[in-house]
């Protein structure tokens, strides 16, 4: 099957992301399996002390291509028919996602390593930062997100 014909989407966006609009865009009538992952922002970090309130990610003008690249290779794979992925850069408050993957295969086990594979290439690779805004005002650059 050429790239062409697998459903892409690949997107950093200010705007909230929509679970269900990752899943729409992966559908697919040979899919049997589609693996979700979605991080959101909690009110904790295990390696800072004090309570998280909210998160400010800002990305490097490069970050659309970079995650189109991601997207690319994890839909160029043998057996996958549609990959999803954004992260979303800006203010997010506890709760919000930050970045959602979604990955259609024919079979879970390819679903779930895929989507996991994915998600570690975006922490690895994307151009992004974040910034912990904590409950006392401060706040904590935290490395690539």
């Amino acid at each position: 099957m050429s790239l062409a014909t697998r459903a892409r989407l690949a997107a950093v966006s200010p705007d909230p992301l929509d679970v269900g609009a990752h899943l729409a865009a992966v559908t697919d009538a040979r899919a049997g399996a589609v693996a979700t992952f979605v991080g959101q922002v909690r009110d904790h970090d295990p390696g800072v002390e004090g309570e998280v309130t909210a998160l400010e990610y800002s990305a490097h003008p490069d970050a659309p291509a970079v995650l189109e690249r991601l997207a690319g290779a994890a839909a160029a794979r043998e057996g996958v028919l549609g990959v999803a992925v954004s992260h979303r850069v800006g203010h997010l408050a506890v709760g919000e996602p930050a970045i959602v993957v979604a990955v259609a295969t024919a079979h879970r086990a390819l679903a779930f390593e895929v989507c996991a594979a994915l998600v570690e290439a975006v922490k690895a690779e994307l151009p992004v930062w974040k910034r912990e805004v904590l409950a006392d005002g401060s706040h904590v650059w935290v490395g690539s997100a």
